[in-house]
């Protein structure tokens, strides 16, 4: 599985499809960061990166799933001992490139759009929202997938409403329905991330798993 896992990593990257999320990113980067956030906000500034790089982790991750051809798919279920292996390795390869995306993100806003380091609970607390991050870019990605949605542009469509709809249902009342990423920027933006990351962070991985459990099930049936 991990062998698996690493040659759909190693095919998206010879693919150049790793090209269309990292300049993505590198465009968000450039905007979001263009200069540096004046001291005082360093929290808040992370936690808008993180919540802003989502739907290009999405994206990154349903590109990853997609590079590798139908029947090929299937023949690595074979290979790897069934199709639970298959779907795990493809999750975790998208997973991988989503984490890799959200450090290159992190680290930039450490280095070019902060003027000076958070306090080290703040900069845990920001970390473990990329971290999330991607987690649910991994879900929404695998989840609007060829092997769900077989149509580009329904699938396209559904990415960028499954986003939206994310921030609207996470800026109410209503934030634990969804993964709250507007959430972590009120929080951060308050001053009360560190304070108010359990309950979020709880929140967040319950609707990954959800999402990624989906996403299991519907390949299975498959």
């Amino acid at each position: 599985m991990i062998a698996l896992a690493a040659f759909r990593l190693a095919a998206y990257v010879r693919s150049h499809r790793v090209y269309q999320a990292l300049l993505l990113a590198l465009a968000m980067l450039a905007i979001v960061y263009g200069s540096r956030a004046p001291r005082g906000v360093e929290t808040a500034v992370l936690a808008d990166g993180a919540v802003l790089i989502v739907p290009i982790l999405a994206w990154a991750a349903r590109s990853l799933l997609d590079t590798e051809p139908d029947r090929q798919r299937e023949l690595s279920a074979i290979q790897v001992g069934g199709r639970g292996r298959e779907v795990a390795a493809g999750l975790l390869a998208a997973f991988a490139a989503c984490a890799v995306l959200a450090a290159l993100v992190l680290a930039w806003a450490l280095l070019l759009g902060v003027s000076v380091s958070p306090p080290p609970a703040a900069l845990a607390a920001a970390a473990l929202l990329y971290v999330l991050a991607a987690l649910a870019g991994t879900a929404l990605g695998a989840l609007t997938s060829r092997a769900v949605l077989p149509s580009p542009a329904v699938s396209i469509m559904a990415l960028l409403l499954g986003f939206m709809a994310m921030l609207l249902v996470s800026a109410s009342s209503l934030y634990w329905l969804t993964v709250p990423l507007l959430a972590w920027m009120k929080a951060a933006n308050a001053g009360d991330l560190v304070e108010r990351l359990p309950e979020l962070a709880a929140i967040s991985l319950a609707w990954c798993t959800a999402g990624l459990a989906a996403y299991v099930h519907l390949r299975r049936r498959a």
